[in-house]
């Protein structure tokens, strides 16, 4: 079972086979654009979960991949076993067929499976986007499975009377859960082992691991608890050279890694440390600075490197040499495949998201400022040049400092006043902003 019906919510599962509209419907549901929509057969291939709500009943809702039922083997195999255990962790499933196509083989073959389920079911006929499509959906009573509810995901129409349909058969659990927590965001190039990671964190296969570079194509969230501490795990797609990524799909999957970059808390930089730390890594960790975000460097694959006592020291000089604008980054080295540190990840996470939210009283900014002018006046060569500095915001820490003359804090001397602050309060794996205002 999910994190999530273990905090008591409800779990609505979509399966049906390839390009009927599953993603898109997921998308109307939940109200995001959560799911990456496309007409290419097979764009879904893991489970995405996603809270939403109706009628004041929270509940969450799981994409699937494609379900071809026989194939066993190779990426369609692995996308059959993922829709597989949405199924049997699911409270509900709709099972959503074509209008356009009608009933096909496989339709035929998915209802056989889902008859044998004793889980409540709803049949969703998708793309009846006008009244005169519902006259189609009765070729649907042959699947044996109850009558058939018309939607069209594209416009939204029919979807409340979905909505309804699914509150009353979901179990009043009375939970509250929610897919909230510190989230964590594993970022990095295609292949370098952040799905592995996942499911070696969460102990569980919560995503498809397969050698192709690519295989994950959406952001998928995964709660986990560690330490007594709620985190959202986000496996992203990985992030090729824009030069690389062509149109479509690939595309987007690049937009939602960034995106993922945008609203997580902590940015987890998974290097290959078969390859080290490349220029693709820096753009990557240089999103995450520029973001705001708190950033620690995994270098996953550690199975594979010849080591001695030095060789954990030296990955970390090196991440500090190619990343030199992140060095605030704590570094570590995992293995997906042994398990080695991989919890520790989130041990990490933790202690990074409680430095980006510290914050300093007033008087202790003020001392700590003035000490280091004192040290080492700005360039009009007065500390008087620095009257006044506070802290205004956390995630990341953001301070204020008031002066006479703006030119005399050049951007050389806010690095310097930046690493009096880390020095003196830590500010472990967060960026600092200085911001320069001249008191009028």
């Amino acid at each position: 079972m999910t994190e999530a019906a273990r905090d008591g919510l409800p779990i609505v599962a979509i399966v049906g086979r390839p390009n009927v509209g599953k993603s898109m419907l997921f998308n109307r549901l939940t109200r995001t654009r959560a799911a990456v929509v496309d007409d290419e057969p097979g764009v879904t291939r893991d489970r995405h979960y996603r809270e939403t709500d109706w009628q004041k009943r929270s509940f969450v809702i799981v994409d699937t991949g494609g379900l071809v039922p026989t194939v066993d083997e190779g990426m369609t195999g692995l996308i059959r076993i993922q829709a597989s255990v949405a199924m049997d962790e699911a409270d509900v499933i709709l099972f959503v067929v074509d209008r356009k196509t009608g009933t096909t083989a496989i339709d035929m073959e998915i209802a056989s499976l889902l008859r044998t389920s004793e889980t409540p079911l709803i049949l969703v006929v998708n793309k009846v986007d006008d009244q005169a499509g519902e006259i189609d959906i009765h070729d649907f009573h042959g699947l044996g499975l109850g009558e058939p509810l018309p939607v069209s995901a594209l416009h939204g129409r029919g979807t409340g009377d979905l909505m309804d349909r699914m509150v009353e058969l979901i179990p009043d659990t009375g939970g509250t859960g929610g897919m909230e927590g510190i989230r964590v965001a594993l970022v990095g190039r295609p292949n370098v082992g952040k799905s592995s990671l996942t499911n070696r964190i969460v102990g569980r296969d919560v995503t498809i691991v397969d050698a192709t570079p690519g295989t994950t194509r959406d952001s998928i969230d995964t709660v986990v608890m560690h330490d007594e501490q709620r985190f959202v795990l986000i496996d992203t797609a990985g992030l090729r050279r824009k030069s690389k990524i062509t149109k479509g799909v690939e595309y987007y999957s690049a937009m939602r890694a960034l995106k993922s970059i945008e609203r997580a808390d902590v940015v987890v930089l998974v290097v290959d440390s078969t390859t080290g730390i490349v220029a693709q890594d820096a753009r990557i960790a240089g999103f995450a600075d520029d973001a705001g975000k708190g950033l620690m460097i995994v270098y996953n694959k550690w199975d594979l490197i010849n080591k001695d006592n030095s060789t954990a020291g030296e990955y970390v000089k090196r991440a500090e040499e190619d990343l030199p604008f992140a060095r605030y980054a704590p570094v570590i080295q995992t293995s997906a495949l042994t398990g080695q540190r991989a919890r520790r990840i989130l041990t990490l996470a933790g202690e990074v998201y409680a430095q980006a939210s510290t914050r300093l009283q007033t008087s202790r900014v003020n001392r700590l400022i003035h000490a280091a002018a004192d040290r080492r006046p700005p360039k009009a060569g007065r500390r008087g040049n620095i009257l006044y500095a506070t802290q205004i915001s956390v995630r990341p820490p953001t301070f204020v400092v008031f002066v006479s003359d703006p030119r005399a804090v050049d951007t050389t001397y806010r690095r310097y006043l930046v690493n009096q602050l880390r020095r003196e309060y830590g500010f472990v794996g967060t960026p600092i902003r200085i911001l320069v205002r001249k008191r009028r």
